[in-house]
């Protein structure tokens, strides 16, 4: 992108997780990655078998884009799923102030990130949970995923039971915020 003195200025994005965490990212499609300022060695290559991997410290990452609506990306990165959306500087201010008019809920509803089977449930009605403590047990693809709160607060309900079949989206829990 030039600016008005005709200089190439590297492109910034934000990639915004589901839990509302915010990454800048700098030149995403050049050689050189940055994070928040920092540079990432990091490396994306592609085996003859068309199978993507990130290199980062020495380890090889599978990666997997699974799915892409507009802006938003679901990605698995070595079998774990991760939501988020990549925002312009403009939209990514846009979508601040429209957050802070509208009405807060107090009410987080857990959601089933994938289709799968309930394994186990690691929590009961009225009992208080933590942020990044576990949930319930989904299996998919033949991969147990243990799904955690995103959120510190009361289970208010439980909408799924043990060897329940979930889809995409499909509302699991709901917790009142602390």
């Amino acid at each position: 992108m030039a600016n008005h003195n005709g200089k190439t200025e590297k492109e910034k994005f934000y990639a915004c997780s589901t839990k509302g965490k915010k990454f800048e990212v700098v030149n995403p499609l050049g050689e050189i990655v940055k994070v928040k300022g920092k540079k990432l060695d990091m490396q994306i290559v592609e085996d003859p078998d068309s199978f993507t991997y990130i290199i980062y410290k020495k380890k090889k990452y599978h990666i997997e884009i699974l799915e892409k609506s507009q802006n938003k990306y679901t990605v698995m990165i070595n079998g774990v799923w991760y939501n988020f959306s990549i925002e312009t500087p403009i939209s990514y201010k846009r979508m601040k102030t429209l957050s802070k008019v509208q009405v807060v809920s107090r009410i987080e509803n857990i959601m089933a990130p994938m289709p799968g089977k309930i394994l186990d449930i690691m929590v009961e009605e009225n009992g208080e949970i933590k942020e990044g403590e576990p949930l319930f047990i989904l299996e998919a693809m033949k991969m147990q995923n243990e799904i955690v709160s995103n959120v510190s607060g009361k289970v208010k309900k439980i909408n799924i039971k043990n060897n329940d079949s979930v889809m995409k989206d499909d509302v699991m829990i709901e917790i009142e915020k602390a």
